[in-house]
C-alpha cells in the first residue's frame, strides 16, 4: 500500500471553510433535528428516553461486554506480538510531546469529570446495593470496589487505545487523513473516500458529540450542586444553563488558541490540581487504610476479572447491570472517537507497544489510586457507622463529593478545589472534543480554520442544555448508549482493518531489512574481493 494517498482533508472548500460537507452538514442537520424533537415533544422525551435505553441495554447489552472483552484482548495481543516494535509515523519519527504531557492530555480527554462525580457515589451505591451479596457488609465493600475498577479500568483504556492506535497508525505511518474513515483503508480501499467513509464519519461524529454531552451533563450537575451547598446558589435548571453557557465561552477561547497552547495548558493544570486534591485526602484521610485497601482492592479485581467482565446477568432479572455496567460500555465507547482521535493527535513517534502498555495501564492505576482514596474511604466510614455520605447519594447524588469533605478540616479549600477541577475537566473535554469533531467534518484536517472549532464548541454545549431540558442525564445516557450500538460494529471492523495495515507494515519492514543486509553483505564481499585482487596484483 503506497504511503501517497490522496487525502480527503484537501478536496471542498465551502465558504471558504475547509470541511467535508457531506459529513458536516449531514451530522449537523442529524444533531439539529434530534435537538429540535427534544424541544417540541419535551413532555414525552423522558419516557421515550427511558424505554429506549432499556430496550438497548437488554438487547444489545451482551453485545457491549463482549465488545469491551474482545478489544482488550485484541490490544494486548498486539503489545506483545511482533507488531509491538513498529513506530507510529515510521522508524524515524520522534513525539510531539514529551511524556508528562502526553499523559496529562490522555487522561484529561479519557477520564476527566467523571472521576469526581462517579468517585464517592458509584462505590457507595455498590455497598448499598450489591449485585451478588448482601449491602452494607465488609463483602460489600469488597464487591464494591470490585466492580468500580472494573467500570474505570482496563475495558475503557482497551477501547481507546484500539481507536488512538488505529487512527495514529493510519494518519501518521500511512499519510492519511485524521479522521476514522482512514481506519478501513485496507478493508475499504479507496471507497473510503466515498459514502461509505462518509456514513463512518457521520457516525464518529453523533457518537462523539453525545459522549461529550453525558459527560458535560454530570460535570454541570456537580458543578451547579457544588455552588449550591458551599455558596446556596440556586441549583435549577437555569443555573445549570447558564454554567454550560459560561464554560463554552472558556472553551471557545481554549479552542481558538490550538492544542499546543490552550488544550496542553489547562490538561497540565488538571493534573495539578487533581494531585494536589488526591494528596490533601491522602494526608488528612485515613493514610494507612487508603494504602492497604488500594492493594486490597487490585488484588479482588485481578481474582474476579474474568468473571464479573464477562458476567451478562444470564441468570437472574435483577437488572442491575442496565443502569451501571451497560451504560458504561455504552458511554466509553461513544467517547471513545473523541478520546482516541485526541490520543492519535497527540501520539506521533510513540512504538506501538509503549503506547498500548502506556495507554491501558498508567492511567488504569491513578484511577483505581483515586477511586479508593474517595470511594474505598467513604466506604470505610459506612463501614464505622457514619451514614451521611450514604444518605447524600441516596437523595441527591450530585452533592456527595461536597458531604464527604464535611468531616475533613479546611472543608472549604477541598469544596473550591473540587470545584475548580470539574470546571478545569469541563473546558478540557468541550477544546479538545471540539478540536476532534472539526477533524472528522474538516477531513482530517488537523488544523482547520478557528470558526469551524468554535461552531463545534458551542453546538456541544447546546447539546447538552437542551438534552438536560428535554430529559436531564436519562435523556443524555440514552443518546450515548444508542449511538454505541452501531459503533461497536465499527470497533470489530477496525480491528481487523488494522490487523490487516500493521501484517502489511511488518512484512514491507522485513523484506526492506533484508535488502539493506543483502545490500551490506554484498558491499562487504566486494570490499573483500577488491582487497584480495590489489594483493594479488
Amino acid at each position: 500500500m503506497s504511503n501517497k494517498i490522496k487525502r480527503s482533508d484537501e478536496k471542498e472548500s465551502i465558504f471558504g471553510l475547509k470541511l467535508n460537507g457531506r459529513v458536516f452538514f449531514t451530522s449537523a442537520f442529524l444533531i439539529f433535528v434530534s435537538i429540535a424533537l427534544t424541544l417540541i415533544y419535551s413532555e414525552s422525551a423522558s419516557e421515550f428516553f427511558s424505554s429506549t435505553q432499556e430496550l438497548v441495554s437488554k438487547q444489545g447489552g451482551w453485545f457491549y461486554i463482549l465488545g469491551v472483552n474482545f478489544f482488550l484482548i485484541f490490544m494486548l495481543y498486539l503489545a506483545f506480538s511482533k507488531y509491538g516494535n513498529l513506530r507510529i509515523g515510521g522508524k524515524d519519527a520522534k513525539p510531539e510531546f514529551k511524556k508528562l504531557s502526553w499523559f496529562s492530555m490522555l487522561f484529561s480527554a479519557g477520564m476527566g469529570i467523571g472521576l469526581l462525580y462517579f468517585s464517592i457515589s458509584e462505590p457507595l451505591s455498590h455497598f448499598s446495593n450489591p449485585p451478588f451479596t448482601e449491602g452494607g457488609t465488609a463483602e460489600a465493600a469488597r464487591e464494591a470496589m470490585q466492580f468500580t475498577y472494573l467500570h474505570w479500568g482496563l475495558h475503557i483504556w482497551g477501547v481507546y487505545a484500539l481507536v488512538g492506535l488505529s487512527l495514529a497508525y493510519f494518519t501518521y505511518t500511512r499519510g492519511l487523513p485524521l479522521t476514522l474513515r482512514s481506519v478501513f483503508y485496507p478493508f475499504l480501499g479507496e471507497k473510503i473516500h466515498g459514502i461509505w467513509g462518509d456514513i463512518i464519519d457521520i457516525f464518529a461524529v453523533l457518537a462523539t458529540l453525545f459522549g461529550l454531552a453525558t459527560s458535560l451533563g454530570y460535570g454541570v450537575k456537580q458543578i451547579s450542586a457544588g455552588l449550591n451547598y458551599v455558596f446556596e446558589f440556586p441549583d435549577d435548571l437555569t443555573s445549570q444553563v447558564s454554567i454550560i453557557a459560561g464554560i463554552t465561552l472558556i472553551a471557545t477561547i481554549s479552542v481558538v488558541s490550538g492544542i499546543h497552547r490552550g488544550v496542553k495548558f489547562l490538561s497540565e493544570w488538571n493534573i495539578r490540581i487533581a494531585a494536589i486534591l488526591l494528596l490533601l485526602i491522602l494526608i488528612l484521610g485515613p493514610t494507612m487504610f487508603i494504602f492497604r485497601s488500594y492493594v486490597q482492592n487490585l488484588g479482588a479485581y485481578i481474582d474476579g476479572f474474568f468473571e464479573i467482565s464477562t458476567w451478562t446477568e444470564s441468570y437472574s432479572d435483577d437488572n442491575w447491570q442496565m443502569p451501571w455496567t451497560i451504560t458504561y460500555w455504552g458511554w466509553w465507547i461513544a467517547w471513545s472517537p473523541f478520546v482516541g482521535m485526541f490520543i492519535a493527535r497527540i501520539s506521533k513517534g510513540r512504538q506501538i507497544r509503549e503506547f498500548i502498555l502506556s495507554v491501558l495501564f498508567l492511567p488504569t492505576l491513578v484511577i483505581f489510586f483515586w477511586m479508593t482514596a474517595f470511594g474505598g474511604t467513604a466506604i470505610h466510614d459506612a463501614l464505622l457507622g457514619e451514614a451521611t455520605v450514604i444518605d447524600a447519594v441516596n437523595t441527591n447524588v450530585d452533592i456527595s463529593l461536597f458531604v464527604f469533605f464535611e468531616k475533613y478540616p479546611f472543608t472549604i479549600v477541598l469544596n473550591l478545589v473540587a470545584i475548580a477541577l470539574v470546571t478545569s475537566f469541563f473546558v478540557t473535554s468541550s477544546d479538545s472534543g471540539s478540536l476532534v469533531i472539526d477533524s472528522l467534518t474538516s477531513g482530517g484536517k488537523i488544523d482547520a480554520p478557528k470558526g469551524q472549532r468554535v461552531f463545534w464548541a458551542i453546538t456541544e454545549g447546546a447539546i447538552a442544555a437542551v438534552l438536560l431540558i428535554g430529559g436531564g442525564l436519562e435523556a443524555l445516557q440514552t443518546a450515548s448508549i444508542v449511538s454505541a450500538l452501531p459503533f461497536t460494529v465499527i470497533l470489530f471492523i477496525m480491528c481487523y482493518s488494522l490487523h490487516l495495515g500493521l501484517k502489511e507494515d511488518f512484512k514491507k519492514q522485513k523484506i526492506k531489512a533484508k535488502e539493506q543486509e543483502d545490500e551490506k553483505y554484498e558491499t562487504r564481499l566486494k570490499r573483500m574481493l577488491d582487497k584480495r585482487e590489489d594483493q594479488t596484483s
